[in-house]
């Protein structure tokens, strides 16, 4: 079984500034934001969640069944953030990329006017007529 699909089988709820989240709503979240409403955020509040319960005792002989939902769900919330800082690196690339090409087109067009602005009135008044 994935890590979604346990997700969302057993309705994981993470815990947020705005209440509890669905599995879902992480995607929305940005990664970082000031507001303690952010990808960043539910991680470090799983995280403290997952120490608190991984606390060791020296009585228990059983592990604590939440552990492994809390191992799974920062697993869930690592997983949203990776592919989430992977998009983000793509989108910068993509409008680097355009950003280059249109600077590449904008000089491209002004070397192609000085050619035109070079050409002698006969040859203008030719490829106008060829036109």
């Amino acid at each position: 079984m994935t890590i979604f699909e346990k997700a969302t089988r057993e309705k994981f709820r993470y815990p947020s500034a705005k209440g509890l989240l669905t599995t879902e709503q992480l995607w929305e979240l940005p990664l970082t934001a000031r507001s303690g409403f952010s990808l960043d955020d539910v991680a470090k509040a799983v995280n403290a969640e997952l120490k608190a319960v991984d606390t060791e005792s020296f009585v228990a002989t059983e592990a604590n069944p939440a552990k492994a939902t809390l191992e799974t769900k920062l697993e869930v919330v690592k997983h949203v953030i990776a592919v989430r800082l992977t998009e983000d690196q793509a989108a910068k690339e993509a409008a680097a990329k355009k950003l280059e090409k249109e600077k590449l087109l904008a000089v491209l067009g002004r070397k192609q006017d000085a050619v035109l602005e070079n050409l002698t009135e006969a040859d203008l008044l030719a490829r106008i007529n060829n036109l």
